[in-house]
């Protein structure tokens, strides 16, 4: 079978989503519908269903699926044994401002420790954009948020939110409480919004921002809190504690996403053993 459309293949079941994927392999969607027709008709059976608005693997689809990854890992691995870390083009990493200072300068390490000579160019933004680069091939990894029931990336941690104050903040100052939260396409914004309408906690809110620093040094002043991961949490300041009986926020998975096209450092098998390896590092409690 051909190895691009099965590159095609798993784009559309790694994203779940046949615009992400028209995007990432850069064809329109009625371009990827004939490559997947394609790819069935090589393949003798039918690879997808539909379910209501939903594309749905069948069980004969969810069998190549496997298959796809092993063929794609051996293909990505055979062209990156002929390559030296000198001849390779530099390597496009992406992460949210949050985690710019502690999960990103990890996985920098890690991939040098592997790959010494490859040049790192680094961008920080918010997750939905950095999904939108990745989709264009402009990233070649980035550390995501992962949406809820996605199976998008390799998990390299499992995370909380929390609410994160100055150790100095007055809690009687303010009828209202000031906060200073990421814009309104991190979770964390509806999240907390969503408990302190329900609590019936007024609020009001002092600024947003998808930049981590600005909203980190309003809440070092002492006059604001925020919302955010445990991984954001700076070490000069502290989790609001259980006194102040502020709403639970959720849980997130932060993952290691490839895009399917560019590097060619970045095979399937690589990929996920850069991901193991962080993990690995990450739960034995490895200072960030």
């Amino acid at each position: 079978m051909d190895i691009d459309l099965l590159r095609t293949y798993l784009a559309v079941v790694d994203t779940g989503s046949l615009t992400r994927a028209a995007r990432q392999v850069h064809r329109t969607q009625a371009a990827l519908s004939m490559q997947m027709k394609r790819l069935e008709e090589q393949a003798g059976c039918s690879l997808f269903f539909k379910e209501g608005r939903n594309l749905e693997l069948t069980n004969d689809g969810k069998r190549l699926v496997s298959y796809t990854r092993r063929l794609l890992a051996l293909h990505d691995e055979a062209l990156s044994q002929l390559r030296t870390d000198a001849s390779l083009p530099p390597l496009r990493l992406g992460s949210p401002d949050d985690y710019a200072q502690s999960l990103l300068p990890l996985l920098v390490d890690t991939i040098h420790d592997q790959h010494p000579r490859v040049q790192l160019q680094l961008t920080c933004a918010p997750t939905s954009k950095l999904k939108n680069l990745l989709d264009e091939g402009a990233l070649d990894l980035a550390i995501l948020t992962r949406a809820i029931n996605s199976d998008e990336g390799h998990v390299l941690t499992l995370d909380r939110g929390i609410w994160i104050q100055h150790p100095q903040f007055d809690w009687h100052r303010y009828e209202a409480l000031p906060l200073a939260l990421y814009e309104a396409d991190c979770k964390f914004h509806s999240s907390a919004l969503d408990g302190l309408n329900k609590t019936h906690r007024p609020y009001r809110i002092k600024a947003l921002s998808a930049n981590a620093g600005a909203l980190m040094a309003l809440v070092r002043q002492g006059n604001a809190i925020t919302a955010a991961a445990t991984a954001s949490l700076p070490p000069d300041l502290i989790e609001v504690d259980a006194t102040h009986e502020m709403p639970a926020l959720p849980s997130i998975d932060i993952v290691l996403v490839s895009s399917p096209t560019g590097h060619p450092l970045v095979s399937v098998n690589w990929a996920g053993e850069l991901a193991r390896t962080l993990a690995l590092r990450l739960a034995s409690g490895q200072p960030l």
